[in-house]
């Protein structure tokens, strides 16, 4: 059905609000769900509520992730105003959520969950848990497009002047304002004008976007047709890697559905303005999530970057004025519409307004999605909504993705704004947050990132082609004890000239994690170099496997996991000549009594 203009959105609305049943019962199925089981639990409850005719009454959905990734799969039961959160649920639990949600008369959130909220203001989140990605009608029933439908009675400028005033900042890392960049692309005169949404996500542990493109692509999508419309593009490309199935398929059927109820294409909501949206796979380069090396990579070449200027604002995409944000960004624009710029400023920082979506990863006990707002620290994030240190003690936090940087426990209060993480030598990036305890090596963390970016660099620029190489070079002699003192000063000097000299984001922000664990860890390097000692446990060359006789009960677990025969439990000794230092035997003991040394 198309929707002709404004009069019929609003009759269109009314006749979703009737349709509504009494009970809704939300799976979460983004990669991460379906990953623990979550197809298995939509499938039983669906069952479970055909055998007993209760079609009418409750209604299912498969929607995207809900974020708290720890406790997949996760079911939330929405009953008028009360709302149940389940964890851990399996398709065995199917009749007993069916019969909860039935009786069931009070709100309920497990502690777990509680606690990893305590410090979110989910904003762009909230709606996954509601949505089923693969029906329009959902995002339409919690007011999809009415931001849409209000921007297309008001003049492009304004809508510029909207969010500039909202101080709405790219979120992809840079945090260049977002408003700024519009007005520059709007002030183009040009017969052609396109927009682009960068969703190629591909730092290490991070995936904010792919969440936010699999459980509301409808979000993403109304954002770019409004800020096409304040532009003046007729045409928007969707540049996603392809080892995003599941978002691409949702947004696959997402711009359809758009398509078909009148969103997207000609004359939208009667309004004159034309507006036609692609997808565009790209091949997993991380390089191509610079926009020049994007916009290359659409044109069919390499994806290299470009000497800035031009910028793409003023020539990008087949020479035509382009203006690119990241999928976070676009989400924001519909809710600036909604709700105006005042509402938006209201929240974060001085310069860093609204909230911020993180992927809390590694050593923390709730891992997940976390939105918070702007000015929320380091530590609340990781004490109060992470749960705090799985076990041991927190060491350091690698933020900003790959070429972001490692921060210690005294940097823990700075606040998680742009402007307070550049002071610490790291990077926002696109949001990632890396979570290390004392049983991590930072020398190999930064032999780790540097290496990812090595294989990752274009190779355009001398300065990151071969400066990561040679840096990656000293710290892998470092990490097998073979290091110099004077390796310490080397990678310092390369990595300011690496910055300096290279021409993307890429390599300018290439050496932080050397240059940060140089600045916060440098103890660490030197017990590599001067006593041969890998203080972690981590880096092979430098440790040794033993067994202490005291603790060990002659189980024999530690010799039936090892593959070489080294384990000796007669003489409660390891053969350094066959130990090939995979840890297993480390792993494995119960007691205690397998050693590092």
């Amino acid at each position: 059905m198309k929707i002709k203009n404004v009069k019929e959105f609003e009759e269109f609305k009314r006749n979703i609000a009737k349709r509504k049943k009494d009970i809704v019962i939300s799976v979460s199925s983004g990669t991460c769900g379906l990953a623990k089981g979550a197809e298995e639990v939509f499938e039983a409850l669906k069952k479970e509520i055909e055998i007993n005719g209760l079609e009418k009454k409750i209604e299912i959905k498969a929607t995207g992730c809900h974020g708290f990734c720890q406790y997949e799969p996760t079911v939330v039961i929405k009953k008028n105003d009360l709302e149940v959160i389940l964890i851990n649920v399996n398709e065995k639990d199917s009749k007993k959520i069916i019969e909860s949600a039935l009786r069931r008369k009070k709100s309920y959130t497990p502690k777990e969950i509680k606690e990893f909220v305590s410090k979110q203001k989910r904003i762009l989140l909230e709606n996954n848990k509601y949505v089923d990605p693969k029906n329009i009608e959902d995002y339409i029933a919690i007011g999809g497009y009415t931001s849409l439908s209000k921007a297309l009675n008001m003049e492009g400028k304004e809508i510029v002047e909207i969010v500039k005033k909202s101080g709405l900042r790219g979120r992809g890392g840079a945090g260049f304002p977002t408003g700024k960049k519009w007005d520059m692309c709007r002030n183009q005169k040009s017969d052609k004008k396109y927009i682009i949404c960068n969703a190629d996500e591909g730092d290490p542990g991070a995936y904010m976007n792919r969440a936010l493109l699999e459980g509301n692509p409808h979000l993403i999508i109304e954002g770019m047709i409004i800020g096409a419309y304040a532009i003046g593009a007729d045409e928007g490309i969707i540049y996603v890697r392809s080892e995003y199935p599941l978002a691409v398929k949702n947004l696959e059927i997402a711009i359809k559905q758009a398509e078909e109820y009148g969103f997207l294409g000609e004359n939208i909501l009667s309004s004159g303005f034309n507006f036609k949206l692609k997808i565009f796979e790209g091949a997993g380069a991380f390089v191509c999530g610079e926009e020049t090396a994007l916009i290359s990579s659409i044109e069919g070449f390499a994806g290299e970057p470009r000497l800035r200027p031009p910028y793409p604002a003023e020539k990008g995409l087949y020479g035509k004025p382009t203006n690119i944000n990241n999928v976070e960004t676009w989400a924001n624009v519909p809710f600036i519409i909604a709700y105006g710029w005042k509402w938006f400023s209201s929240i974060g920082t001085g310069k860093s307004k609204g909230t911020k979506i993180f992927s809390l990863v590694g050593k923390v006990k709730n891992t997940g999605l976390v939105e918070v707002p702007f000015g929320t620290t380091l530590r609340e994030v990781i004490y109060e909504i992470g749960g705090g240190i799985k076990d041991g003690k927190f060491k350091a936090v690698q933020i900003g993705g790959p070429s972001g940087g490692c921060i210690p426990e005294k940097s823990l209060d700075k606040k998680l704004d742009y402007e307070e993480i550049s002071e610490s030598g790291a990077i926002m990036g696109s949001g990632g947050l890396i979570v290390m305890d004392e049983k991590t090596c930072v020398v190999d963390v930064a032999k780790y990132f540097t290496n990812f970016l090595r294989y990752e660099s274009c190779g355009k620029c001398n300065s990151c082609r071969e400066g990561l190489n040679q840096m990656y070079a000293i710290l892998d002699r470092i990490t097998k004890g073979k290091g110099k003192l004077e390796d310490l000063t080397l990678l310092e000097e390369l990595g300011e000239y690496i910055k300096k000299a290279s021409l993307c984001g890429l390599g300018k922000t290439a050496p932080n994690p050397v240059l940060t664990t140089l600045k916060y860890f440098k103890n660490e390097y030197l017990a590599h170099i001067k006593e041969k000692k890998c203080p972690a446990g981590v880096c092979k060359e430098l440790i040794e496997y033993s067994i202490e006789k005291e603790k060990c009960v002659g189980c024999g677990k530690c010799n039936e996991v090892c593959s070489t025969g080294a384990i000796d439990l007669e003489n409660y000794k390891i053969e350094k000549e066959k130990c090939i230092k995979c840890g297993a035997c480390y792993e494995v003991c119960k007691k205690g009594a397998i050693t590092i040394k």
